[in-house]
């Protein structure tokens, strides 16, 4: 026996007056002033009005040092080599030295005085456009289970992701793209946990993240099709009809995935060339990026900030950046921040690698008006410690560590919540993922509560059952 879904039942009961009363039942649920949403949401409409249309999510995979970065600690360098005071919570390789007096100095930056240390001279020019956050804290100390938990509210594989969660609430404007794309370039590779980081999970097939090769001839692996259009065109068309004569006749909502997937992928063969020609650019701009710069590190991810631009451009809601390994004093390729040994080196590289593209994608944001409708989140999966491992590296430290936002409708040179003297626990105003992302539904304009899905029983969401919307908005 085929099952019918509940839909195609209201449709075909007493000439579809059920659906009609069930659609209305849906308006009734949101609010009249929120805005319709392109077809294929989950939303009809948002909560409310929003701030931003768009995010680009620049992961700092690793764990960067937030007493080396945004949360200068001059405690630290008072203390250096000294034990620390208080009890010492175990540590990934629980391999502590003393107090560590950061490398970097720290200056004020912008009209705010926001201080930021000198790993990062580009974007303290922007420092004005910042929203740093000083008090995220984690649940995990481990790479894979706190990248899964930053990603998806959740340590471990199986969960949508923020951009699954997205672009299944809102849907995409890009018609010849997908909504969630995943940006790599050089010798990047997908963080701890592999490309389960960009999953769908449980919601339908099109919300996965798409992996775009940035300098790579073909972005996409056999982009370029073997076939005339009109011969895919009409293979597509045949299996479509296949497919929505059951999607008819079932409640399978891969089925549907199934069909916007093929047809996104057939419009993608003609747009992603486009998109990853920069001939179109001007030298000015590519200069701004870096990527003519004769590091190619920092020339890969320049690359990768630009086509976040031209993605958004092009109405893609939810673009995810990745960090490359530098090789000297980094970390591995899955965890390019992880220094546990030669912090200096390893830190200033990467730092070297993402600073001018970061700092000129929000400066090439504003400039073409886009900052106000573009949220931009920057985070590692946790901190590092105050003291030492091995002598002259940090360990891991979830207890309380630096995220900054940008654009999208946030308070930009503001800094919210606070760490402890030696930057080792959030002691003011403890902000958790759960936090960060109710706060980035916020500004897209929906209600982190009400965006839900019904899986095995139960709803969830993103934030599971947690999280508030955070005080750092314009």
């Amino acid at each position: 026996m085929i099952p019918i879904s509940r839909r195609r039942m209201l449709q075909s009961c007493s000439t579809g007056f059920g659906a009609v009363v069930l659609n209305a039942l849906f308006a009734e649920s949101v609010q009249a002033e929120s805005k319709s949403l392109p077809e294929g949401a989950a939303l009809m409409a948002t909560h409310h009005a929003a701030k931003a249309k768009r995010v680009i999510f620049c992961f700092m995979s690793g764990g960067v040092s937030h007493v080396d970065s945004f949360d200068p600690k001059p405690r630290l360098t008072k203390d250096h080599g000294k034990p620390m005071p208080g009890k010492v919570e175990r540590t990934m390789f629980n391999n502590n030295g003393n107090i560590m007096g950061s490398p970097f100095p720290f200056a004020p930056a912008g009209k705010c005085g926001m201080p930021v240390s000198t790993m990062f001279p580009h974007l303290a020019k922007v420092a004005d456009e910042l929203a740093l956050i000083r008090s995220m804290t984690s649940s995990v100390n481990e790479h894979a289970q706190a990248n899964f938990f930053m990603h998806s509210g959740f340590p471990i594989m199986g969960y949508p992701t923020a951009g699954a969660w997205t672009t299944y609430g809102l849907g995409t404007e890009s018609k010849n793209l997908p909504g969630y794309v995943v940006l790599q370039s050089g010798h990047a590779v997908a963080p701890h946990g592999g490309v389960s980081l960009f999953s769908n999970g449980f919601l339908p097939a099109q919300h996965q993240g798409s992996i775009l090769k940035a300098d790579q001839t073909e972005a996409i692996r056999n982009i370029r099709p073997a076939d005339t259009k009109v011969v895919q065109r009409r293979r597509l068309d045949l299996v479509k009809k296949f497919d929505r004569s059951m999607l008819d006749d079932t409640a399978d909502p891969q089925i549907e995935a199934a069909i916007a997937n093929s047809e996104t992928a057939f419009r993608m063969q003609t747009a992603v060339p486009e998109l990853c020609d920069l001939s179109g650019e001007s030298a000015a701009t590519q200069k701004l990026y870096g990527v003519d710069s004769k590091n190619p590190e920092l020339a890969a991810y320049a690359k990768q900030c630009l086509l976040a631009r031209r993605l958004v451009e092009r109405g893609v809601r939810f673009v995810e950046l990745s960090c490359l390994t530098q090789g000297i004093g980094a970390g591995g390729a899955a965890n390019p921040w992880d220094q546990h040994g030669d912090l200096q080196k390893g830190h200033a590289a990467m730092a070297l690698q993402v600073d001018q593209p970061i700092a000129a994608l929000i400066a090439d944001l504003k400039a073409r008006g886009l900052l106000d409708e573009t949220l931009i989140v920057w985070a590692g999966e946790f901190g590092r410690t105050p003291f030492s491992q091995g002598g002259n590296g940090r360990d891991h430290n979830p207890m309380g560590f630096s995220v900054w936002l940008a654009g999208g409708g946030v308070k930009g040179g503001s800094i919210y919540g606070a760490t402890d003297d030696h930057g080792y626990h959030a002691v003011e105003n403890e902000c958790t993922v759960y936090d960060l992302w109710a706060t980035v539904l916020h500004q897209l304009g929906v209600n982190h509560e009400k965006l839900t899905f019904r899986y095995g029983g139960r709803d969830f969401r993103l934030t599971d059952v947690h999280g508030n919307v955070l005080p750092i908005l314009a």
